[in-house]
């Protein structure tokens, strides 16, 4: 199963919190679903983009996966983390092809108020 060494190396570079290491586990032609973007985000610069905002904004001290499931090429992985004292819930939605590159992205987050916040300092991120 691709899947498995898939979400290792994926676990590595959120451990390492080093976005260079995306270039070794994502596709070229990769897609990203964002929680707020109504639009599939294509190709390796923009799913890069908003997965290294994403480090720095959603990974911190608190940032947790709590479920794990695995199959086939896909992988769900549900996360938690505590952002400016609001309680954020998701989870992560990846597909990887043959080779074990992802190739699909997509991101789910609840409540409501987590979901602003994230996509106000994804945005102050994203501007600087």
């Amino acid at each position: 199963m691709k899947i498995t060494n898939t979400i290792k190396n994926w676990h590595h570079l959120l451990d390492q919190k080093n976005p260079d290491l995306l270039n070794e586990i994502l596709a070229e032609g990769v897609v990203f679903h964002s929680p707020v973007l109504h639009t599939p985000q294509k190709g390796l610069p923009l799913t890069k983009m908003y997965l290294t905002a994403a480090l720095f904004v959603i990974v911190n001290e608190s940032f947790k996966y709590t479920k794990q499931i695995l199959q086939d090429n896909n992988a769900m992985l549900e996360f938690e983390t505590i952002i400016d004292g609001i309680m954020v819930n998701g989870a992560d939605i990846i597909e990887c092809n043959e080779n074990g590159k992802i190739v699909d992205f997509k991101v789910m987050i609840r409540p409501v108020k987590g979901l602003e916040m994230i996509q106000k300092k994804m945005l102050e991120m994203l501007n600087k």
